[in-house]
């Protein structure tokens, strides 16, 4: 394994749960992880992971986990998921492209104690049985359309969920992490996708 990636091993505050190597929360509908195998393994870049380790304090004193839905993406998967899902603007184009294929960059959301997700406007991914059908179907526009709740910027009527949303953007934030303004869920380093950070073959 490259020496620049760390396994975020599960434990008291990081659940790993990476939607890419099942068909639990998976709008290609292919367990691309689990194909080319990586599994259910969760790696980021080594300056990713001291960030995440920033944050463990703060998650003790307020009783929350962490899940991670998705971290690095080998280059492989990532051509897989863009050879099932080819339309332009689901994956990036190419994996270089991708800040998960450096290891810059991860999926999360906030669970409680008990590995509970906190409530949001959307799943992470914006997760939704009827759309993932339709996106494997190569039908995304009303995705895209459902895509809009999973902006920073989206309110919904459900206050907590909105609550949970800026809360877990305060904590990243709180470390140096940069969020986009289309989903929610997604972190990255500053200069993720840099010649500091090459894109990282696996294995």
């Amino acid at each position: 394994m490259n020496p620049n990636l760390i396994e975020i091993k599960p434990d008291d505050y990081f659940i790993i749960d990476m939607m890419y190597a099942s068909l639990k929360n998976n709008m290609t509908g292919v367990a691309v992880y689990q194909d080319i195998g990586i599994g259910n393994r969760a790696f980021v870049h080594k300056d990713l992971w001291k960030k995440l380790q920033q944050l463990i304090p703060y998650l003790k004193e307020n009783k929350l986990k962490i899940k991670i839905c998705d971290a690095y993406r080998p280059p492989l998967a990532h051509a897989k998921m863009k050879e099932i899902i080819p339309q332009p603007g689901f994956f990036a184009s190419q994996p270089e492209r991708s800040l998960h294929c450096h290891g810059t960059a991860i999926d999360v959301c906030l669970c409680d104690i008990y590995g509970n997700e906190l409530i949001y406007p959307t799943k992470v991914d914006a997760f939704n049985s009827f759309y993932a059908k339709q996106v494997q179907e190569g039908n995304l526009s009303p995705f895209f359309e459902y895509l809009q709740e999973a902006r920073h910027d989206y309110v919904c009527a459900n206050k907590q969920a909105l609550t949970n949303r800026e809360e877990l953007k305060k904590l990243m934030e709180s470390v140096g992490l940069e969020a986009i303004s289309n989903e929610w869920w997604h972190y990255e380093l500053p200069e993720g996708r840099s010649e500091k950070y090459p894109m990282i073959e696996y294995p």
